[in-house]
């Protein structure tokens, strides 16, 4: 069992930031790829960006060269560093947990999610 707890969300102006943390229970935590997924209201849950257990990363086109993920194994800790922010980034960010098998860009590849976190952007 993973435990995930999202924090970090809240209230920017576009073109800014905000940087959002993952904090994971388990020992297993650096075996795991870890991703983040976005969903605004009406829409259908997307695929943000993903880091694997190796340090390898994919990022969505919509937030690639402004967003960046990293990990800290040690800490059980996945952080993403959300720069330039558009009023279409709002939405709440849920990282998630892919236990087994390779690389996934959808949400149905992912065995544990947190509680998701509110980001909105103003214009």
């Amino acid at each position: 069992q993973v435990q995930l707890v999202e924090s970090g969300g809240g209230l920017v102006q576009a073109g800014g930031s905000l940087r959002l943390s993952c904090a994971a229970s388990g020992r297993t935590f650096r075996n795991y790829a870890i991703a983040w997924f976005r969903q605004a209201p009406g829409k259908e849950r997307e695929f943000v960006t993903a880091i694997w257990s190796g340090g390898s990363t994919a990022y969505a086109d919509s937030v690639k060269g402004r967003f960046t993920i990293s990990r800290d194994n040690a800490k059980n800790t996945v952080s993403l560093q959300m720069d330039s922010l558009k009023p279409e980034d709002t939405a709440v960010y849920y990282c998630a947990v892919r236990t087994t098998g390779g690389p996934q860009y959808t949400p149905l590849g992912y065995d544990y999610w947190g509680q998701g976190t509110q980001v909105t952007v103003s214009s």
